[in-house]
């Protein structure tokens, strides 16, 4: 089973539900298979965890399990979300909700405003930078540039963790977070930010999820709306959920368990904005009745760098150290990690470009390289380099391939060229389907060659140039395409912002870095005070910049460099020291102080036989055999049609039960359990934990407030109203 980073452009779309299990290995087939219930995969850094999650789905979805418009799989970045959709396009599971936390919310949002507010939805504002100034200037503080941005920061993440300015003091220091100012004017400038974008009728990007938290919780019937139209959820990257993702994620499912989340607490690297691994490290404690799937099959790097990856996290402290993976390489050996000691930075920048233009004269891409740093001011001095050094490069986090201004124009020329081709004489003596795009797009500046230099006009060549490569992608992989077969692939592209490659070296933060992949990366500037940076005082601040590092190493798949310099400027003092975390790894450091705790791969089912049988495969009408597809059928486990057999007097036990539940809790009778569910529960009549569980719409959290009750009332002992915990 090969699962390789390298797929096809345009591959087939799989001609059956079984043939898209087809190439996983057997812990990402038990992640496709395991379609019922909570599952959690904790899926080690290149081990296919994207590929798990998307052939789940598309499983799901040919099985006829699913229901594409029913699944709402969320993630962090618009980047992510469109990899996503693409690749569950490619499946033949089009239609399937695949968007970031905010897009979604923001979705209903403005869909359910009106309804639950009145009126227009206030303006989103794009940047808070301008209002927070306001905010200090209106309370006399006087904030510089750098002041500015790190409390806008500690506003956002006040409001991810759902801290209000008044608790923000004791906030920061249960947090032992360093705060930018004195808590107090912090707190102070938060108080007034609020009440200008009140005055304003404003929002930001926090009130997006807040208000949509705000709206389910209090307006029981959208949240019924919602939880109708989305019956499965699948979360990617769990561990950089924050407090306020995870209480909309609750809303989200209600009091039922069909969830998926992805994870490896390795990877925490945004703590700095709320996010934190304690929700996946606690799945199991949550859901005791969850699939847990552990992927540490490393598809993507040789031997030689998984080792050193292993070995980074051997040396790590705290609660994320002691669950982390023991990733395997699949991979046939490579070369081994060099190290490099520079006297300085610009000597290091400049033996970063050498190192860099050897390798694309030894047939590695421009594309396929990375240099990788710290913080984003590190970044101009590379850019230099390379440019000296005659080497394309990109910075990451730039404008959005799609939103350019070069590619929607090349984008018309390409539609309008589709229309009216046949009387074109630019395309007269071209056939193919590369050779017409490049003819079209020598219009808009393309050449054979690319231009000097760096710069605008290198960038605007780049994105043409990778228009032209993926004609010839498309070309190769169906050979009868034509020009509106591109230009229908670029519209489906640019709607799921899953953008072709440019080529150029990328230079990039770690943190920018996520989710991303090269065959060459270079690890640039690991100096004590650059990572672990200056600031980092704490232990799990330590073993934070730590997993920064660990990502920064498992991004490459054969070369690894990683460098330092011992003095910032030529001829400085040269009194910098190497990363304490290439301790015992870097040859000359010493042994390294090896931890015996590690996680290896496999499949680990929850507490109760009836769930995790049920999780394996399609859920099965219990009279007649029928595989269940409608959401109503599954809750009762039968065709709607088949008889049933229920016992109608523990039915109206049950009905009398819930309606003075519902009356203590201050409740719409269904916030208890739906009449579905209770009839499901009539009709089977469970005597244990295992299968009260095992019926649809029981949740562990339902189970533990509910469960002795309805245990209770089924073996026939009476239950008032007042039973079952708050």
């Amino acid at each position: 089973m090969t699962p390789a980073t390298h797929s096809t452009l345009f591959p087939q779309v799989p001609e059956s539900a079984d043939a898209v299990l087809d190439g996983l290995d057997p812990e990402q087939r038990e992640v496709a298979t395991a379609l019922h219930g909570p599952v959690c995969v904790l899926a080690g850094a290149g081990t296919g965890k994207t590929r798990a999650i998307t052939h789940r789905i598309a499983y799901g979805v040919r099985a006829g399990i699913l229901q594409p418009a029913s699944v709402l799989a969320v993630t962090f970045t618009h980047r992510a979300a469109g990899e996503m959709r693409g690749r569950l396009r490619q499946l033949g599971a089009g239609g399937v909700q695949a968007r970031t936390f905010h897009s979604a919310a923001l979705r209903q949002l403005q869909y359910f405003w009106p309804k639950a507010v009145g009126g227009d939805l206030p303006r989103l504002i794009d940047r808070k930078a301008q209002l927070v100034a306001d905010a200090a200037a209106r309370c006399r503080i006087r904030l510089d540039r750098t002041e500015l941005r790190d409390v806008t920061s500690e506003i956002e993440w006040a409001k991810v963790t759902q801290t209000v300015p008044a608790d923000y003091p004791a906030a920061v220091a249960k947090a032992q977070r360093d705060a930018p100012r004195a808590p107090a004017e912090t707190g102070q400038i938060y108080a007034m930010y609020e009440q200008l974008k009140r005055e304003r009728d404003v929002l930001d990007f926090e009130d997006v999820l807040l208000l949509t938290v705000g709206i389910l919780q209090d307006r029981h019937d959208i949240a019924e709306q919602v939880r109708r139209q989305y019956q499965h959820f699948v979360v990617d990257e769990y561990q950089d959920v924050s407090p306020l993702q995870q209480r909309l994620l609750d809303l989200w499912l209600g009091d039922r368990d069909s969830l998926c989340v992805v994870g490896d607490a390795s990877q925490t690297i945004y703590s700095f904005t709320g996010a934190t691994p304690d929700y996946l490290l606690d799945f199991r404690t949550r859901h005791p009745h969850a699939t847990v799937v552990r992927l540490v099959r490393d598809y993507r790097s040789t031997p030689q760098v998984v080792h050193l990856a292993n070995g980074l996290l051997a040396q790590a402290r705290g609660r994320a150290a002691d669950h982390r993976l023991e990733l395997v390489s699949q991979r046939d050996p490579g070369p081994e990690p060099v190290y490099t000691e520079y006297g300085d930075e610009p000597t290091e920048a400049e033996g970063t470009a050498r190192r860099i233009r050897d390798l694309i004269a030894s047939g590695v891409p421009a594309g396929e390289i990375a240099v990788l740093y710290r913080v984003n001011a590190q970044s101009e001095i590379y850019e230099q380099a390379l440019a000296d050094a005659g080497v394309p490069y990109q910075l990451r986090g730039a404008e959005r391939f799609f939103e350019r201004q070069e590619v929607r124009e090349a984008g018309a020329a390409l539609r309008s060229a589709a229309r009216f081709g046949a009387n074109d004489p630019l395309l007269d003596d071209v056939v193919d389907l590369p050779s017409q795009v490049r003819a079209v797009l020598s219009t808009k500046g393309w050449t054979t060659e690319p231009p000097a230099g760096s710069g605008a006009v290198r960038d605007r060549w780049e994105s043409l140039a990778a228009l032209v490569r993926l004609a010839e992608d498309l070309a190769r992989a169906r050979p009868e395409a034509v020009l509106a077969d591109l230009v229908a692939e670029l519209d489906e592209r640019a709607a799921a912002q899953h953008a072709p490659t440019v080529q150029g070296v990328t230079l990039a933060s770690l943190h920018a870095a996520k989710g991303l992949e090269w065959d060459a990366v270079f690890l640039v500037g690991l100096t004590e005070g650059t990572l672990p940076i200056t600031y980092a005082r704490t232990d799990k601040q330590i073993e934070e910049e730590r997993r920064l590092l660990y990502v920064g190493v498992t991004r490459a798949r054969r070369h690894l460099n990683l460098s330092w310099a011992l003095s910032r400027s030529p001829g400085g003092r040269a009194h910098r020291e190497p990363s304490r975390f290439l301790s015992g790894l870097r040859p000359g450091s010493g042994s390294p102080a090896v931890r015996a705790v590690r996680t290896t791969g496999g499949v680990e089912r929850g507490a109760g036989a009836a769930r995790s049988r049920r999780a394996r495969g399609p859920v099965r009408c219990r009279v007649c055999g029928t595989t269940l597809t409608v959401a109503g059928e599954m809750k009762l486990m039968r065709c709607e049609d088949c008889p049933s057999e229920m016992d109608e007097g523990l039915y109206e036990r049950l009905l009398e039960w819930r309606a003075g539940q519902a009356r203590r809790l201050g409740q719409p009778d269904y916030c208890v359990f739906t009449e579905k569910t209770l009839i499901a529960i009539a009709e089977t009549v469970p005597s244990t934990d295992a299968e009260l569980a095992a019926i649809p719409g029981v949740g562990i959290r339902k189970l533990n407030r509910f469960g002795a009750d309805i245990l209770a009332i089924c073996a026939g002992e009476e239950r008032g109203d007042g039973g079952g915990e708050d």
